[in-house]
Order: structure tokens, then sequence, then C-alpha cells
């Protein structure tokens, strides 16, 4: 089972994506794309780490997600696909194998309960440089398979959850 959770950013989505988690009979593992390149991003991170319940256990995993999630059970709640996407481009990954690691993730979750957070960037303007506009494109794809994947999908506005399907 995939619950999708998408929105914008600070919309709400990790919030509700941990209540929706906490709400479930199954232990959670959190499953975490981000890496650490900065300060404030060191900080964001930490953040997240203490907003989140202390007995959920955490796997850091920037690239290998399918893989990872292959090896967890009970819920799994992946924070987020947006920047794992980000990470697969800036490893220089073709859109081909991007997307196709984005299907094995949807794939590897069919026997599991997986919690999907993604950010939405597809409601502003179009972006003035190549790359921004590929990692558009392509988390925007990604986005719609999750979607599609999803036995649950919500879209967060301003806090507000609005039940997709």
């Amino acid at each position: 089972m995939i619950v999708y959770i998408t929105g914008g950013a600070r919309s709400g989505k990790s919030r509700f994506a941990e209540a929706w988690a906490a709400k479930q009979s199954a232990p959670v593992t959190y499953l975490a794309t981000a890496q650490a390149f900065d300060d404030e991003m060191r900080e964001r991170i930490e953040r997240h780490r203490t907003d989140r319940p202390a007995h959920w256990p955490t796997l850091e995993e920037p690239l290998n997600v399918p893989q990872a999630l292959a090896e967890l059970n009970g819920v799994i709640l992946l924070d987020c696909l947006s920047l794992w996407i980000s990470n697969l481009l800036l490893a220089d990954l073709d859109d081909t194998a991007i997307l196709e690691r984005v299907d094995a993730l949807l794939a590897q979750a069919n026997s599991k309960t997986l919690i999907l957070v993604s950010n939405e960037v597809g409601s502003g303007i179009v972006p003035d440089n190549a790359l921004a506009r590929r990692y558009r494109d392509l988390l925007g794809w990604g986005n719609q398979r999750a979607a599609a994947a999803a036995s649950e999908a919500y879209l967060l506005v301003s806090g507000l959850p609005l039940r997709l399907k």
C-alpha cells in the first residue's frame, strides 16, 4: 500500500505523513533521503529528527532507496521523493535511469506500507535554466507515477490536507 503525500514547501507534508504513520499499528521506520551539504541543511535535518518520535528508527539513504526499502518492514515513511530525485540527478544519472529507479521503488512498495512524501514543483513559473527545468520535469513524472500507484493520495495546502484519492 502506498500513501502519497504532496504539496509545496512548508505545506505540512511531513507533519501530516508522520501523523498518518503514528496511527498505524505496525512499527514505523523513517527512510530519509536528504544530504547535509551545508550548515543550513544540517539544521533542517536535525529539526526533522527532533520533530519525529524518538522510537522510530531512521535509515538515511540518499541514492539506493529501492534497495533500502527492500530490507524494511512495517510502515515506512519515505521523506522525500523530491530530494531523492535531486540526488539521482546530481549523481549524473540520465532521465531514463532515474525514472526506472522510481518504478523500482514503487514495485518494491507493493508488499509494504509506504508513506511517500514529495514536493509539488509544477505549479510555479517555468525555471530559467535547463537543470531546474529537467528537475521539475523528472519530479513531475515521478510524482505522477507515485500518485497513480498510490491507494491514497493527499495534497497539502497551508497545512490542510485535500484527499485526492
